[in-house]
Order: C-alpha cells, then sequence, then structure tokens
C-alpha cells in the first residue's frame, strides 16, 4: 500500500518551523545565513518499485519508439516514446509517494546476455546550495551521466557501489558485493542542480542545467532546484560480465521528467529543502 504524499514527525515540522523563524531560510537576501554545514541530511527521499523496460527515451527519442537502447523505468507506469506532461500526470506511479508521477529511468542492465531489472529505486532530493531552491518546473527534463562514456566519468556524477553495508567503495567498474541480501549491487547517478531559469529542455538535453560550485549555482544557471540521486538496486553481487545496455559499465547515466503533482513537491522543497530539515522516507 502506497504511503500518504508527505509524511513528517512532530518533531521535523517543530524543526522546520524553528528554522523558518531563526534563518528566514529561502527569503531573498538570507540566503547567506545557511552554511555548508546546515546543509548536511537536509532531504527527504522516494522509494519507488520497477515499472517496465522498452527501448524507449521520451527525452532523446522522443516520439520514436524503439530507437534507443533498452531502458528500465521506475516511477510513472505509461513512460514510453510519445510521453508528454499531460499523459505522464494522469498516469499512476510505482512510487510510494502518490504524487510522484514523474518518470525516472535508466540504460538496462546485463549479466552477461541475460537482463537484470532492478528490484527497485531509491532517489534522494537533496539541497546543496546555499540559496534557497524552487520545484523543478512542470515538465522539466534532464538526463546525468554520458550514455556515451567509454572512459571513466566523475564519481561526483555516477558510480557503482554494494550499498552502505557492502564495504565497497564508489567506483567507475563493476565491483564484485559480498553476499547479502543488503550488499547487492547498485548504480548512483547524481543530477544537476542549477537551472537556466527558461529552458525545459535543451538540444543536449543538459545545456540547460549546471552543476553547483561550492554550493552556489553559476551566474549562467542562476535558479537553484533539488539535487537528484537516482540510485538503483540490483539483485546481483556484481562482476566483471555486468554492463549496461548502454555499452559497457562506464555509460552510467540517468534521465527525469518532471511530473510532479507541483503543489505536492513544492509542499516538500518548502517543509523540508528550504525549512533545512531531513524529512527522510515518507
Amino acid at each position: 500500500m502506497r504511503t500518504p504524499l508527505f509524511v513528517a514527525t512532530g518533531a521535523a515540522l517543530a524543526a522546520a518551523a524553528v528554522a523558518s523563524a531563526a534563518l528566514a531560510v529561502g527569503m531573498p537576501g538570507n540566503a547567506h545565513r545557511v552554511t555548508h554545514a546546515d546543509l548536511k541530511a537536509v532531504n527527504f527521499v522516494e522509494n519507488c518499485a520497477f515499472s517496465h523496460r522498452a527501448p524507449d527515451d521520451p527525452i532523446v527519442h522522443a516520439g520514436m519508439p524503439g530507437m534507443s537502447h533498452d531502458h528500465s523505468f521506475v516511477g510513472n507506469v505509461s513512460t514510453n516514446a510519445l510521453s508528454t506532461l499531460a499523459s505522464l500526470q494522469a498516469a499512476g506511479t510505482t512510487c510510494k509517494k502518490v504524487a510522484d508521477t514523474a518518470a525516472y529511468w535508466m540504460p538496462t542492465l546485463y549479466q552477461g546476455t541475460a537482463q537484470v531489472l532492478p528490484v527497485g529505486a531509491t532517489i534522494y532530493y537533496r539541497r546543496n546550495t546555499l540559496a534557497a531552491v524552487r520545484p523543478f518546473p512542470s515538465g522539466l527534463k534532464m538526463i546525468a551521466g554520458d550514455s556515451a562514456a567509454t572512459a571513466r566519468q566523475s564519481l561526483g556524477v555516477t558510480y557503482w557501489n554494494c550499498g552502505v553495508e557492502g564495504d565497497a567503495r564508489p567506483t567507475s567498474t563493476v565491483p564484485t558485493c559480498p553476499s547479502g541480501r543488503r550488499t547487492m549491487l547498485r548504480l548512483h547517478v547524481r543530477f544537476p542542480s542549477c537551472w537556466d531559469g527558461h529552458s525545459l529542455d535543451s538540444a543536449d538535453h543538459k545545456s540547460h542545467m549546471a552543476y553547483p560550485v561550492a554550493n552556489r549555482c553559476p551566474a549562467s544557471h542562476p535558479v537553484a532546484v533539488p539535487a537528484i540521486e537516482l540510485i538503483y538496486r540490483y539483485p546481483i553481487q556484481g562482476g566483471s560480465d555486468v554492463s549496461l545496455a548502454s555499452g559497457g559499465q562506464l555509460s552510467g547515466h540517468g534521465d527525469f521528467f518532471n511530473a510532479w503533482q507541483q503543489p505536492a513537491l513544492r509542499r516538500l522543497v518548502n517543509g523540508c529543502l528550504n525549512a533545512l530539515v531531513h524529512c527522510g522516507q515518507g
């Protein structure tokens, strides 16, 4: 059974009120009062079950079914090459927060020639800028990571590991995880969190977004938005015979199409991220 849209403890709500009153977080002119230390563990967390897989990509190959490498989708149950904001917002979701009808996807994983479907995804929505963040605008599309990479990408963007109990450092190549239910293989992708303020997409699906530097957005992308980390969990221990549909082990990337029900997203952004509260899983 899905949990309600947003569940916070009384302590968390009280903390939000105190933060808002004491720091005036999110108000113009007060962003300088937030420090890097204040941002630690400020997040809300989404959990989404696997939905479906298909050789579709409504960002890179919009309107062209079957033209993409294979993807594994979580979140919105209707995502395909023909998806629009309206079609996504009218569909259901595999996420615990029923208002999260956004679409999330990564390239399908293979072990040898066999497809390995994720058991689900954990999605962190963090604040990593001193400035207050705004909710993503409806219809925003973005890609993180390089689907054509043949060399190691920055571990700040994408990496593999075995989970917090897996004792495997983040790495560009697939590790071999110790056996155990909580140490399964994971692929992480971190999305940029600075927006240019006007484009919902761009020709390369990346130029309208940027990563912050020292917790500040560049002048070219002045609008701070939530920092998403998409983590897929796979029911295998990894190994050298694992590859991605986009090619090899180095081409980790993820896609996001914002189709949240905006009032719900706004409440989470303001009640958690801008209030400097760790809301965790709702």
